[in-house]
């Protein structure tokens, strides 16, 4: 099969993950009554909580968190394959993973990501966060299979890094999934940019479902989920209104578009120069 139809669930999560679920439910089944066979959902489609005590006192454990079962519920009954872009999983009484699930068809978890990079940042809008106050980082990239090729799974800050996609597309990714929830600031600036880039970068589609406008918890996050082909076309982009976005995958695009650059091939060495060699050599001049 080279193609299939993948969708993208845009929401506005509340802080309450049972009222989440509730309103999850109708998006992820208009999804696949438009014929999708791959839904994704957003980061923290559960529980959108920037508020560190109120959110580790509402975290569940994986064994114990009610969206597992409602996920492959949901995915047996649709026949599609579902991302769920994270869930606030309790580590401990001080910690959490942002983690992504992939669930198949059956309603098994094919496979989990935990978030590496953590959001810790100062920003002009007067916005402050530090999610590695309370999130654990990841430590491993994750490739895993689709019935279409293989899947590099990441979650909405990591988008900034991009090794991790040159990593995964490496590795065998055809398909690069981004659940995130941007900040309205820095999604107006950057989003379409940086998705667009991982895209042309890798040779890879690019899936970014998305939170957006404003939440409970007081953040306003940017919306505009994406797909985009490897040549960097958007083929789909939801707006800033939650709701459903569909796009036809054609696998085939992505060996069309790195065999005209193939860039994947052409990494080389290089010594990277320190800040004393370079002050020395401003110095000089």
């Amino acid at each position: 099969m080279t193609k299939f139809t993948v969708a993208c669930v845009q929401t506005n999560s509340v802080t309450d993950i049972d009222r989440n679920l509730d309103l999850l439910r109708p998006m992820i089944l208009k999804a696949a009554e438009a014929g999708a066979d791959f839904i994704t959902m957003p980061e923290n489609v559960t529980m959108l909580d920037r508020k560190r005590v109120s959110l580790l006192s509402k975290a569940r454990e994986e064994a114990d968190h009610p969206a597992i079962p409602f996920m492959a519920g949901i995915a047996r009954e649709t026949g599609a394959w579902l991302l769920a872009g994270s869930l606030t999983i309790r580590l401990n009484d001080e910690q959490v993973a942002n983690r992504s699930f992939l669930f198949d068809p059956s309603g098994a978890v094919a496979a989990r990501y935990d978030k590496i990079h953590m959001f810790d940042v100062d920003l002009a809008s007067g916005e402050r966060y530090r999610e590695s106050s309370y999130v654990r980082s990841g430590a491993e990239g994750v490739l895993t299979a689709l019935p279409w090729g293989l899947l590099g799974m990441t979650v909405c800050y990591d988008l900034r890094f991009a090794s991790l996609y040159r990593a995964l597309a490496q590795g065998g990714a055809g398909f690069l999934t981004v659940p995130a929830a941007f900040t309205h600031f820095t999604g107006k600036a950057h989003w379409h940019v940086l998705l667009r880039a991982r895209a042309i970068e890798t040779g890879c589609f690019v899936i970014a479902p998305a939170q957006t406008g404003t939440h409970e918890d007081g953040r306003k996050t940017y919306g505009h989920s994406l797909v985009v082909a490897p040549w960097g076309e958007v083929l789909a982009d939801a707006g800033e209104e939650p709701g459903v976005i569909t796009a036809e995958i054609d696998t085939a695009k992505i060996d069309e578009a790195r065999g005209m650059v193939p860039s994947l091939r052409h990494d080389r060495e290089f010594g990277k120069p320190g800040p004393v060699e370079v002050a020395a050599r401003l110095a000089g001049e």
